[in-house]
Formats: structure tokens, sequence, C-alpha cells
């Protein structure tokens, strides 16, 4: 063979094994993008838009007060009997027994002392006892200048006592001063509640939210918002699962969810969490909001998991049947 047809076969089959090879990759590249490419849509936490109660509040803080209070000052050698303190009585009832007059509750109550201070002479021969009415309190507090717009009698109130922290009291604005203090910029406004369970005692520290502009409005959870400069978007699920970005205009946030002004209907199906995965137009797989999704609960994986254990079982049956053999034959 000539030295030129060697080196053109050379040649030729050097660029067949380059063109089988390209398209050997070529093939494969296919096949797997083929296998590959129809991925799953991606699963995404749906809600839809309802309405639900939209309120402001003021919070300030106060002391609690009787609702009545009257104070006796009785000399002790006076006193004939002794006086049940911390104890309810009736209108009418004789509070104390002394040698030339009774003392008579002039409202229902409770019976409480109250000493002189140390440093009196006057605390040695006489006591203060103090008759209160507890049924109801009242708490005076100072509400900022810019909210007087909005301050109403009978707004209701949230009320926190420390000594039950899990604990909401109700009360409502009972009445306000008629004019704000120049020194605080404030409007003196007096809180009144219910307190007929006696769980709140005077002198108690409370923790005051004054609730106003209470209202219906159509909400979304916060987490629902994607935030582009000025604008806010929400992702919005059409009936094939298709999201789709629609601009709204948003109100007061209250309790982890905002108020829907423009942009959404009642009823919307829309993406509340995981808004970084979406983008406009995506397919997607719908999951309701609140529903269970604990881990190994899927069927994937599982079918496979059984059938790998059963080739493992079967590959060494023999081994077993062997052993089983020859224990029957040494039988």
């Amino acid at each position: 063979m000539k030295t030129s047809t060697k080196i053109t076969s050379i040649v030729i089959i050097f660029f067949l094994i380059i063109a089988t090879v390209i398209i050997g990759r070529t093939m494969i590249g296919n096949h797997f993008k083929k296998k590959f490419s129809k991925r799953p849509p991606p699963g995404i936490i749906v809600t839809t838009t309802q309405e639900r109660v939209f309120e402001n509040v003021v919070n300030t803080y106060g002391t609690a007060a009787p609702i009545q209070t009257q104070s006796f000052k009785i000399e002790k050698y006076e006193i004939l009997e002794p006086i049940k303190f911390n104890q309810k009585v009736k209108k009418g009832d004789v509070i104390a027994e002394l040698k030339n007059r009774k003392v008579i509750a002039q409202f229902d109550g409770v019976i409480g002392k109250r000493e002189f201070s140390e440093d009196l002479e006057v605390s040695k021969s006489s006591i203060l006892i103090n008759l209160e009415d507890t049924s109801s309190i009242y708490c005076d507090v100072d509400i900022p200048e810019i909210f007087i717009p909005f301050i109403k009698v009978d707004l209701p109130v949230d009320i926190k006592f420390s000594g039950y922290k899990n604990k909401i009291y109700k009360g409502k604005v009972d009445s306000f001063a008629s004019r704000i203090s120049e020194d605080t910029r404030a409007l003196a406004t007096r809180i009144k509640m219910d307190n007929s369970s006696g769980e709140i005692l005077p002198g108690s520290f409370l923790e005051i939210s004054i609730k106003y502009d209470v209202r219906n409005g159509l909400s979304a959870p916060d987490t629902s918002t994607v935030v582009e400069g000025e604008n806010v978007f929400i992702y919005k699920v059409d009936e094939k699962n298709k999201v789709m970005k629609s601009k709204v205009t948003i109100g007061d946030r209250y309790l982890g969810f905002v108020e829907i002004l423009d942009g959404l209907n009642n009823g919307d199906k829309i993406v509340a969490e995981g808004t970084k995965k979406v983008r406009p137009n995506l397919t997607i797989r719908p999951i309701e909001k609140g529903a269970n999704k604990k881990q190994g609960n899927s069927g994937w994986g599982k079918k496979d998991k059984s059938k790998k254990a059963e080739e493992k079982k079967g590959k060494f049956d023999w081994v077993k049947n062997i052993f089983k053999k020859s224990e029957k034959e040494k039988k």
C-alpha cells in the first residue's frame, strides 16, 4: 500500500471517530434533555383573599383605681370590736363599732386599712379605713394630641394586667377632658372596665390599647406582597394554576395581614408564601396554606425502596436455602 493511501485511510478513520463521538454525545444529550426537561411544576403555598376586621390602635398605660372610695379616720381607743379588713360589705352594713357611733357603709365595697406614715405621731393613736368599690375599675391615661380626632366615648379598649399576662380584659372610653394639657400635649382620658371578678386590684399597672377606625377590609397575608420601589405587587393564580403579577394598593398591616384597597377581589387565589420562587406566567402546583406538609408522607420513592429491598432479599435467598438443606441433611 502506498504511503499516500495509508495517510488518507488514517485521516478518514480519524474523522469517522470524531464524527462518531460528536453524534454519540449529541444523541445522549438529546436523550437526557428530553428526560429531564419536563420537570413537574413547583409546589407553592397559596391562599384566597378574604375580608377581615382591621383596626387602628393607640397604646398607652395607666394605674387602676376603684370606681368609688370613701375614707374614715378612727381613733384606736374608740374601737369596741375588731374590724374585719379585706372583707366585702353591703350598703348599710356596720364597718366599725365605736364607743360613741357606728361607721356605716355608704355603698357596696371592700374594707381596707391604710396606716399613716411612720414619722407621724398620729399613726400610733389613729387608723385610716378605706371603703372601695372595685366592681368597676377606671384608669386615667394621656392620649397624644395627634390621635385626638379619633377618640370618642364608648370606643372599645383592650386591657392587660401583668398578673394575668395571657388574659385580655375588655373596657371602653368613658370620658375625656375638654382641653389638651399644655405640659404634656396630651388629652386626659378615662377608661372604664368591669371588674366584678375582683382580679384587678386598685393600684395595678395596666396596659391600655384603644381601638379606633374598626372596619372590614379585603386582606392578604403580608408574606404575599412583593415591593418594587414605590409599587406593591401580589402574584395572582388563575384557573389553570398560572401565575400573574398584579399591582395592588395596600392600607394598614394588622396581625400578619395587609389591607388590600385596590387590585384584587374577594376570593382571588394568590401566592401566600415563596414569592421568590415564582415568576409571571409560571405554572405552579398550588398547596393550600395550612395544609399538613409532613415529610415522608408522599409515595414518591417508597416503591423504589420496596423494590430494592425485594431485590436484595431475592439475591441472598439461595444462601438461606443452602443452609436450610444442610440442616435437614444433618437431621
